[in-house]
């Protein structure tokens, strides 16, 4: 139960800040939006994260921790699969567009994979391992 309640605390104060940023960029200002309408992200701006639909890639994880020395800021770790620890923790970024719009990654060839390895530097098992639920082939 205290899981996730935590849980439920951290993705209420991420959907805040999220407003706040809103805010100050100057779009949202006027929504009066229903916590129904919030939940269903009626709202302007995305907030997307790593694994999720629109960046499934897990590993950028690891580059926005090393650029923002997040661990030391914040006593947040990533574990092995770049889960986060304090596990009621959230990440994610902030688009200042009042256009932008939540989208999914589909399924993306072999072609796709090898050109995304060579551009990260890693190889393609470790490319095919990350993307696994996106590849539209079996390596």
């Amino acid at each position: 139960m205290i899981q996730a309640l935590g849980d439920r605390f951290a993705e209420a104060l991420a959907e805040y800040m999220h407003k706040q940023v809103r805010n100050d960029w100057g779009f949202g200002t006027d929504e009066n939006l229903e916590v129904t309408e919030m939940i269903n992200e009626k709202y302007q701006g995305i907030r997307p994260a790593a694994g999720y639909p629109a960046c499934p890639d897990h590993t950028e994880k690891g580059k926005l921790w090393d650029l923002l020395d997040a661990e030391a800021k914040t006593g947040i770790s990533l574990t092995e699969s770049y889960a986060m620890n304090p596990p009621s923790s959230v990440s994610g970024l902030y688009f200042g567009n009042a256009e932008a719009r939540y989208f999914n990654v589909g399924k993306v060839g072999k072609d796709q994979i090898e050109s995304y390895a060579i551009r990260k530097g890693i190889a393609l098992a470790v490319a095919e391992k990350w993307l696994q639920p996106n590849l539209d082939y079996n390596p």
